[in-house]
């Protein structure tokens, strides 16, 4: 695990929506009870040497547009040595559910483009991109969950475009929940299929660790 992808002394900085929020504006700051605390937590018991400082600047809703507007103030201006991006479900339910705002595959493709290029410009810093998810296995094509499940591959599709294209780690989050949905109900890990529980949470947290002590 020597060649863990956060060095001693860096920064890393998680930006998203509310599973990566998890409480961090309220109660649970400055983390939040999810899975950024938990991947801390798991780094600072291997690693208990490395003085590593984290930032979360996850908020709850947020679609790829709201990243997009407060991208300097909660990214850039904070010159982090790693970047971890989680955003789209709620993108993608903006579309379902017919939004006036909605942001429907190529403008989320239009903006993530955006904000990873003004990354690399002006920071340059590592990234790891972790696609969106839902837990459910419903493809019934009669509810709404069936409907998420059609739409959200073109979300996918476009954070590993993305991740291609900027040469970032990914996380394939959604493919990883559907492989443990083989084995246990999808209650083991969620209340409903948007908002992880601990398991969950967790499930996230040693993913990403595990990906990032690839080097």
């Amino acid at each position: 695990m020597s060649d863990f992808w956060v060095q001693d002394g860096e920064t890393m900085l998680f930006i998203g929506d509310s599973i990566t929020d998890c409480g961090r504006r309220a109660a649970e700051a400055p983390l939040g009870s999810g899975y950024v605390r938990a991947f801390t937590e798991i780094v600072t018991a291997q690693f208990p040497e490395r003085k590593i400082a984290y930032i979360n600047r996850g908020i709850g809703g947020n679609r790829v547009t709201h990243l997009h507007e407060r991208w300097r103030e909660d990214v850039i201006d904070h010159a982090p040595d790693k970047l971890s991006i989680k955003i789209g479900i709620n993108d993608l339910h903006s579309v379902l559910r017919q939004a006036e705002d909605a942001v429907p595959p190529a403008r989320f493709e239009e903006l993530y483009d955006a904000i990873l290029d003004t990354t690399q410009r002006e920071i340059g810093c590592p990234i790891v991109l972790i696609t969106p998810f839902y837990i459910s296995t419903d493809t019934s094509g009669q509810t709404f969950q069936s409907e998420v499940m059609a739409l959200i591959p073109e979300y996918i599709d476009i954070v590993e475009k993305m991740s291609e294209k900027y040469g970032t780690k990914l996380l394939r989050l959604h493919d990883l929940f559907q492989a443990h949905l083989k084995y246990r109900g999808s209650e083991t890990f969620c209340p409903e299929p948007v908002h992880p529980n601990r398991t969950g949470h967790f499930i996230i947290a040693d993913a990403l660790f595990k990906m990032l002590c690839e080097g």
